[in-house]
């Protein structure tokens, strides 16, 4: 009798542009692994129905993506301290005893990311206060940045991540920008998008060209599209930039690890990625 295969997938809404799919199944079958990686877009009203039945599908974890990377928080059964302390979650694991625990990949795949573009900030800018913000400042802080400022659209947002970065992390400066004029563009050397504000085609750009000045590294999330309208701009000032997708692949390899239990074939993954942008 051959064995069902496990499931794994991306929880999440809009998600039909996600490469995770394309990634995992990849590394599946590079390591010979009886699974397989699939898309869950789900309304928020769906969600506790497919909790409910991830036995009955043999799902044995998943990725979690906008909107619900702190909605989910009060799914889990136990947080790991990456989670308790970011406060929001990206993986899910299921246990033989029908366990949920979170996890949070975001951060590291950030940090991973940047540690490979030899980007190491010490005064930026955030944009964006949502559940990918959180691990970025996280991230960031850890790196020993010496100031961050955040902004968000909903202020309420940028206090809360404020807040709760200025008492984990006592010794840097922490500020929220009231609009994005207020941050302070001129003395910074990192710009990262953490928002879902190019994800569009008809989303605007965010900055004028001359509000990006030489020396600012641009760091925009999103992968899709390859090259945002702030991407662009930062290469028509020909500035160093990145997307999202190094994040990508490493918080997807750390989410691996946590799902197979084995070493993630990073170069592999990396590959497919790539070959999928083409």
């Amino acid at each position: 009798m051959i064995p069902k295969s496990k499931i794994y997938g991306l929880v999440g809404l809009p998600i039909k542009h996600s490469l995770s799919p394309r990634m995992h199944n990849a590394a599946f079958r590079f390591l010979k692994i009886n699974a397989r990686y699939k898309l869950f877009p789900l309304k928020e009203a769906q969600l506790e129905k497919f909790l409910q039945e991830l036995k009955k599908h043999n799902i044995r974890g998943f990725n979690v993506t906008y909107p619900y990377k702190e909605k989910f928080l009060k799914f889990v059964n136990r947080k790991s301290s990456g989670v308790r302390e970011i406060g929001s979650l990206n993986t899910v694991v299921a246990g033989k005893d029908g366990k949920l625990k979170g996890f949070n990949t975001d951060y590291l795949g950030f940090m991973a990311h940047l540690k490979e573009l030899k980007v190491r900030p010490k005064n930026a800018a955030l944009i964006g206060a949502g559940g990918a913000a959180k691990a970025v400042g996280v991230a960031l802080a850890r790196m020993k940045i010496s100031r961050l400022s955040i902004y968000d659209i909903d202020r309420f947002k940028s206090l809360d991540l404020y807040k709760k970065l200025s008492a984990a992390f006592p010794e840097i400066e922490f500020s929220v920008a009231g609009c994005i004029g207020d941050l302070g563009l001129p003395e910074k050397d990192l710009l990262v998008n953490a928002s879902p504000v190019g994800m569009r085609r008809e989303d605007p750009c965010l900055f004028s060209p001359q509000s990006l000045h030489p020396g600012l590294f641009v760091y925009d999330l999103i992968y899709s599209p390859s090259q945002t309208k702030l991407l662009s701009l930062a290469n028509d000032r020909g500035l160093k930039f990145s997307n999202g997708l190094g994040m990508l692949l490493y918080q997807g390899v750390f989410a691996f690890q946590h799902f197979s239990g084995r070493k993630a074939p990073v170069e592999v993954m990396r590959k497919t990625l790539l070959k999928s942008c083409l």
